[in-house]
């Protein structure tokens, strides 16, 4: 351990502590209510087949075992930086950067998901040109300071929870749904079906944007571990009423190859009026998710930047807004210009490998807690650990070999910036 742990409570701060549970609960829904459901759900499908819930259900308790150890880290190092810190800390400095190189990489490819998962739905002829619009429009909400993410994501969210409640509700009661379409399960096999449970484990990774703003929560100590298990339980309840709609709906052929599954379930219930609804929905959803990102991806980089592993111009705060304004800058522009290049499924298999990365290092530092220190059993922190190792080398090859190359890099250009 090369640290020692912040005080309880408002530990000392570089930037401004304005988010209060409510707060941190939304921000961390924001980050989740919307990849799961608008972008996860085909690729997942196509590789489980029937094991969809399965798959979903694995995904959820290796992102519950990873939430604990999170949420008991964050309260001791409340912090901008997540796992960065914890590595640090617990673990050591090349760990830390890791950990912190992979959530940023990572997180940059689901930013550029996202953006592209919203241009898809909002108007797919303008496809890139509309996604780099998103991107930068957020990195300016989140500019002017963390109480209006944190305002628009609120307000995002709620739209959000409203359409997606309708949208299950019109399928329920469109009498086109075929309950055997949930069966057998397991259809492609157990590979498959943990090939889908790393692809779900990028809709629940957004849990640890409240983490990354440690420095912006009142009272971290007490908020953080309550704000993450309770914003992925409601992030899983929404996620298992909406997998559950639209299988009954759709058979999983259609379902695996479609761009946008929520639209294509609502049309084959006859219901295509709807469809404007859905595509609303799902472009505020997406917006949502982008947002938080680009705030996590933000407080990451200043914290990497000013422990100098990134360039320390990174680390200013804007004395107005007290924010890591020139870090969300960077991240803004690094999204925009991904954009321009990315593929939406190969996005979402690197992002989910790095991230698993991010959350396996998570799960290391928290086995270094003794029994003071922790607030859940040790055992949790070893399931989440064997659960991201397995679920990372059961994503698709090109996701494995992509993410673990960028890795690499990583740890060879901290090598030779340490010597």
């Amino acid at each position: 351990m090369s640290g020692s742990p912040a005080p309880a409570g408002d530990a000392p701060s570089r930037l401004s502590r304005k988010l209060g549970t409510i707060d941190a609960v939304v921000i961390g829904l924001g980050a989740m209510i919307g990849a799961g459901v608008f972008a996860v759900v085909g690729p997942a499908a196509q590789a489980a087949g029937t094991g969809l819930l399965v798959a979903l259900v694995i995904a959820a308790l290796v992102a519950w075992c990873n939430a604990l150890s999170s949420a008991q880290l964050a309260a001791l190092y409340p912090q901008s930086g997540g796992a960065y810190v914890y590595g640090n800390q617990r673990l050591g400095a090349l760990w830390g950067f890791l950990a912190g190189w992979g959530f940023v990489v990572g997180k940059v490819a689901s930013c550029a998901a996202m953006a592209l998962t919203f241009a898809s739905y909002a108007a797919p002829q303008y496809l890139r040109p509309l996604a780099v619009a998103a991107v930068l429009v957020m990195t300016a909400v989140n500019y002017s300071g963390i109480r209006k993410t944190a305002l628009v994501t609120r307000f995002i969210v709620v739209v959000v929870l409203v359409v997606l409640a309708t949208v299950v509700a019109t399928i329920a009661y469109s009498g086109h749904l075929e309950p055997a379409r949930l069966l057998p399960l397991g259809g492609t096999g157990p590979y498959g079906v943990l090939q889908a449970a790393g692809l779900w484990f990028f809709a629940f990774a957004g849990y640890a944007r409240i983490a990354t703003l440690g420095e912006e929560v009142i009272d971290p100590a007490r908020t953080i571990p309550r704000a993450i298990p309770i914003a992925l339980g409601i992030a899983l309840l929404v996620y298992s009423a909406v997998a559950v709609s639209v299988m009954l709906a759709v058979d999983l052929e259609t379902l695996s190859g479609a761009a946008a599954p929520l639209v294509t379930a609502v049309e084959a219930g006859s219901l295509a009026a709807w469809s404007p609804v859905v595509r609303v929905g799902a472009s505020v959803a997406c917006l949502g998710v982008l947002l938080s990102l680009l705030a996590g991806v933000s407080r990451t980089v200043f914290s990497m930047a000013a422990h100098r592993d990134l360039p320390q111009a990174l680390a200013a705060v804007h004395p107005r807004h007290h924010v890591p304004h020139r870090a969300e800058l960077a991240v803004g522009l690094l999204v925009a210009l991904a954009v321009a290049f990315a593929d939406l499924r190969s996005a979402i298999g690197f992002s989910a490998f790095t991230v698993l990365t991010y959350y396996a290092i998570t799960n290391a530092a928290a086995l270094t807690l003794d029994a003071s220190e922790r607030r859940w059993p040790q055992w949790i922190a070893v399931a989440g650990l064997a659960g991201c190792a397995v679920l990372a080398f059961a994503l698709p090859v090109a996701s494995v070999l992509a993410g673990s190359t960028v890795l690499l890099v990583g740890v060879l250009g901290f090598r030779l910036r340490t010597r």
